[in-house]
C-alpha cells in the first residue's frame, strides 16, 4: 500500500486512468467512485388499446368535390395544429410543408412495425388521410381538353406540424434509429424531436429574441423598406418576415 506523504507525485490522475508520467515509479493509479443516475421507470405509462400505427385509406370514402384547385396554402406557412406533443415522448416533426402520398403512410407504419417492439412503444398518427385529390393528363395528350382524371389523394402537411407521436417503455435513444430511417424517406425535411429537444429550442429562441444585439433584422429591413426592398418581397415575406416559405 503507498502512502502519498512519503513518495512525491509528479502526474495528474483521472477517473480510473493514469496519465503520463516522466517517472513511472513515482505514479500512483487512483481509482475513484461514479455516480450513476437510477434507472427510469415506465410503470405510470398506460398499455393503449390501439399501440400500432392504424391503417390508412388510399381513397377517401366521402368528398364534397371530386377535383379541387392546388391551394399552395395548404402548405405554406406554420402549422397551427397538431404542432405539439400531447400523449407521446418522442415524434417526427415537418421542417418545411409538403404533400404525403399513401405510400409515405404505408412506409412509417411498416417501419415502426419492422425496427420498434409494438408491446413496449406506441405510436399514433397526428395527420389526416390522403384527402386532397391530385389530376393527371395521359402522356402525349394534346392541351386542352378541360382538367385531367385523378390520380391519387394526398395530405398537405405544413411547418412545424407534428407527423406522428411515440411514446412507451423506452428511452429516446432506442426509437432514434427507426424515427431517423423514416426521416431520410420523408419528401419533406423533417427532425426527429422530444419534449425536452422542443422546450429547449423554444428557450432558445426566446434567448435570441432577447439578446439580440444586431439591430439589421429581416423584419427591420422589410418594414423600413431599406435600399427599396419592397418591390424584391412578397405579401408572405412580410407576414413571417423569412421564417417560413
Amino acid at each position: 500500500m503507498f502512502c502519498l506523504r512519503r513518495i512525491p507525485v509528479f502526474a495528474v490522475f483521472a477517473a480510473g486512468k493514469m496519465l503520463k508520467c516522466d517517472q513511472p515509479h513515482q505514479c500512483i493509479q487512483v481509482m475513484l467512485m461514479k455516480h450513476w443516475k437510477p434507472v427510469e421507470s415506465f410503470d405510470h405509462i398506460p398499455v393503449p388499446d390501439k399501440p400500432k400505427l392504424t391503417f390508412k385509406n388510399k381513397v377517401p370514402q366521402k368528398l364534397k368535390w371530386k377535383k379541387s384547385f392546388k391551394n399552395l396554402k395548404d402548405i405554406r406557412g406554420p402549422a397551427t395544429t397538431a404542432n405539439t406533443l400531447q400523449e407521446g415522448q418522442y415524434g417526427l416533426m415537418a421542417r418545411t410543408g409538403g404533400y404525403m402520398k399513401h405510400g409515405h403512410f404505408e412506409m412509417i407504419r411498416l417501419t415502426l412495425s419492422r425496427r420498434v417492439d409494438s408491446d413496449r412503444v406506441f405510436a399514433r398518427w397526428r395527420v389526416n388521410a390522403p384527402h386532397k385529390p391530385v389530376t393527371k393528363k395521359s402522356q402525349g395528350s394534346r392541351m386542352g381538353g378541360g382538367k385531367g382524371n385523378v390520380d391519387h389523394y394526398v395530405t398537405a402537411v405544413k411547418a412545424g406540424r407534428l407527423v406522428f407521436e411515440v411514446w412507451g417503455k423506452a428511452e429516446f435513444e432506442e426509437v432514434i434509429p427507426a424515427l431517423d430511417e423514416i426521416r431520410k424517406k420523408m419528401p419533406f425535411r423533417c427532425k426527429v424531436v422530444s419534449v425536452s429537444s422542443l422546450q429547449e429550442e423554444e428557450r432558445l429562441e426566446t434567448l435570441r429574441e432577447e439578446n439580440n444585439a444586431n439591430p439589421w433584422t429581416f423584419e427591420q429591413i422589410a418594414k423600413n423598406n431599406y435600399l427599396g426592398i419592397y418591390k424584391y418581397l412578397g405579401p408572405y415575406d412580410y407576414k413571417w418576415f423569412g421564417k417560413f416559405r
